[in-house]
């Protein structure tokens, strides 16, 4: 999991305020770390792990609402270091400490709610070889692009479940009620891959009015890609061959669709690609 960049606030506000240091109560042990997070611990951030860093630097994962963040306290435990932290080397340490100390996400629950959410199937539907969900906004040009992306795959074995969202400006909620309403899903979301960028004019069957479940499934959808940690489309989730679940956000390099597929690679020759290569 990478640390978000907002993450960092989450000491910055706490080192910010007014509140006094947690005092024990009486007769308890004072937590075992140092003064200078005491601020940050009495805004109700977490320490969720502690470890030796380089230099003589102690590391602390810090946590709160399902944000992590990496600080470091000098040897005598009255100055704290918050951001980058590299090596005479040039490597970067804390993305190594990140990895090795940050809690992973569990997205098994949120995964299982994907299989059951509402969504278009592309590709192979009998005996798929593989299956890509992919959260996608229909006025998202890069959704387009992954579109474009995936064919290949699909001809070759793969299963992509598109989930339509609404992120990206007012059209966006009614061109996705014209897909997930209509009755021939898998036409509807082609025909609007095939005119994304043209001229668009509302339906009777984009109405939100007339159309409440379908609003409030797309709804639900946007609801959970936020659960996978994804902020923008398009936004793609698959479990491996590990059974573990991998998440990847934006469109993704034509170089990396082998791995995510588990398939071999395919001959591309779209040039509206070639820039994603």
């Amino acid at each position: 999991m990478r640390l978000r960049k907002g993450a960092v606030a989450i000491l910055v506000a706490a080192a910010g305020t007014n509140l006094a240091a947690a005092a024990p109560a009486a007769g308890q042990p004072r937590e075992t770390h140092p003064k200078v997070l005491d601020k940050a611990v009495s805004a109700g951030v977490s320490i969720v792990k502690q470890f030796p860093a380089a230099s003589g630097l102690t590391g602390w994962v810090l946590g709160q609402g399902g944000r992590y963040t990496i600080v470091y306290t000098t040897a005598d435990g009255r100055t704290l270091l918050a951001g980058a932290l590299i090596d005479e080397r040039g490597e970067n340490l804390g993305a190594r400490y990140e990895e090795q100390f940050v809690p992973k996400p569990d997205y098994m629950a949120a995964f299982q709610r994907l299989e059951k959410s509402a969504y278009v199937s592309e590709g192979s539907v009998k005996a798929p070889k593989s299956i890509l969900y992919v959260f996608v906004d229909p006025n998202c040009p890069y959704c387009h692009y992954t579109w474009r992306a995936m064919q290949a795959y699909e001809a070759a074995g793969l299963q992509v479940r598109w989930i339509p969202v609404a992120t990206l400006g007012p059209t966006s909620l009614p061109k996705a009620i014209e897909v997930l309403g209509a009755q021939d899903k898998l036409a509807a979301f082609r025909n609007m891959e095939a005119n994304h960028g043209k001229p668009w004019k509302a339906s009777p069957q984009s109405d939100e009015a007339s159309h409440a479940p379908v609003v409030a499934a797309i709804r639900q959808n946007t609801d959970l890609m936020g659960s996978f940690g994804i902020a923008g489309t398009p936004g793609i989730v698959w479990q491996d061959k590990q059974g573990k679940i991998q998440v990847k956000s934006g469109m993704p390099r034509l170089s990396e669709l082998p791995g995510m597929t588990g398939l071999p690679e395919q001959k591309i020759t779209d040039p509206e690609l070639a820039k994603f290569k």
